[in-house]
């Protein structure tokens, strides 16, 4: 008898551990410790969310806007263990014809958060938003007033003066061109704040300013920068998307058959320097950069934590490290130049400027010189 009970003691009291080590296994499942780092929550709450963006006819390889705007989608997947078509992607457009079946493929691939790259998807994204209410969205570079779209935008401005001003501090013949895609209030402010960085350091140096009328023609890019640069002109800042390509294209032509020539373009967006490279050569003076795939990345992060933003405008300048001007031309952007720059962006940073987005306040910005 005495063994019997002994032996049931024994069972139960064996019972009772097995059940306190799977209570605690359980428990240290349930508060994420099976995660080296405990960040299990994390990682789920990223791989049940997913985001994708529509670009525009100047393609994900633009070595620009929708390139830069890729990048940060990447660099977020990247971050989460994501890849592409399994977390993020993006719909290339070849036409305006193909935004709408684009961003309607991604609405039904039930992508959390779609991104509308560039001003011209605005009409398309806004009637998508309004048949797909329960979506969020996102639009770079133009406001849509809706409360389930996200409007990005950036202060293009500042960033454009800043070069304007290291462009006027490098021209040897006093005339500068600006080369814009489509004449629109966006490319404007990238035209406004050229002229008046350079109209800044001197009012005499002359800017030719013209548009391509497309963000996807290298060819008609290529035949204004020929224009220009056969008019003595020795610095174009280019605000046009793959025309640019055609700029740069043509510089690095002049460049080639004539080693001796000083001349340069001023690249946009990312930092275009590796787009200048000929030989032994390098015709890219800067870049003014604009941060798309920081804002993208942000944005989606916000999402994730349920700060869609949706009815809201996000504006990224300088304050927020969203504009910036390369120095990667070491050769090419001088100490003094670099100097020039840095004094006239603390001028900006600390309201001693206001720099303008439009060709009326640029106008009066200039008299007022």
């Amino acid at each position: 008898m005495k063994n019997r009970k002994f032996l049931l003691i024994a069972f139960m009291l064996t019972i009772g551990f097995v059940l306190a080590a799977c209570g605690s296994s359980d428990k240290d499942k349930d508060n994420g410790k099976d995660n080296a780092s405990g960040d299990k929550e994390g990682t789920e709450e990223s791989a049940d969310f997913s985001a994708a963006m529509v670009t525009d006819i100047g393609g994900v390889d633009d070595k620009s806007f929708n390139q830069s705007a890729w990048e940060g989608l990447q660099n977020w997947g990247a971050e989460h263990g994501l890849s592409r078509g399994n977390g993020f992607d993006y719909a290339q457009s070849n036409d305006k014809a193909d935004y709408i079946p684009n961003l309607t493929r991604l609405v039904r691939d039930d992508y959390n958060l779609i991104f509308g790259i560039g001003f011209e998807l605005k009409e398309d994204l806004t009637k998508i938003a309004e048949q797909y209410k329960d979506t969020h969205f996102a639009i770079v570079d133009d406001v849509i007033e809706l409360p389930n779209v996200a409007s990005i935008t950036f202060k293009e401005h500042q960033g454009s003066f800043l070069v304007g001003v290291a462009a006027a501090k490098k021209t040897k013949t006093n005339k500068v061109g600006f080369v814009g895609g489509i004449d629109s209030p966006l490319i404007n402010k990238f035209e406004s704040g050229f002229i008046a960085g350079v109209k800044s350091v001197n009012p005499d140096i002359d800017v030719k300013v013209e548009y391509a009328e497309s963000f996807g023609d290298a060819a008609k890019g290529k035949i204004i920068a020929s224009n220009m640069y056969s008019s003595g002109i020795d610095i174009i800042y280019h605000a046009s998307g793959g025309t640019g390509n055609g700029v740069f294209n043509e510089a690095k032509d002049i460049k080639k058959s004539d080693p001796d020539r000083e001349l340069w373009v001023i690249g946009v967006d990312r930092d275009q320097h590796d787009e200048g490279k000929i030989g032994d050569h390098n015709v890219t003076f800067t870049s003014m950069v604009k941060r798309v795939d920081v804002a993208v990345e942000d944005v989606i992060n916000q999402a994730m934590k349920g700060e869609h933003h949706g009815g809201e405008l996000l504006e990224y300048g300088i304050e927020e490290d969203a504009i910036s001007v390369a120095t990667t031309n070491e050769e090419a952007m001088t100490d003094d130049i670099i100097e020039a720059v840095n004094e006239w962006k603390e001028k900006i940073l600390n309201g001693d400027v206001d720099v303008p987005k439009t060709r009326e306040e640029t106008k009066a910005y200039v008299e007022g010189l």
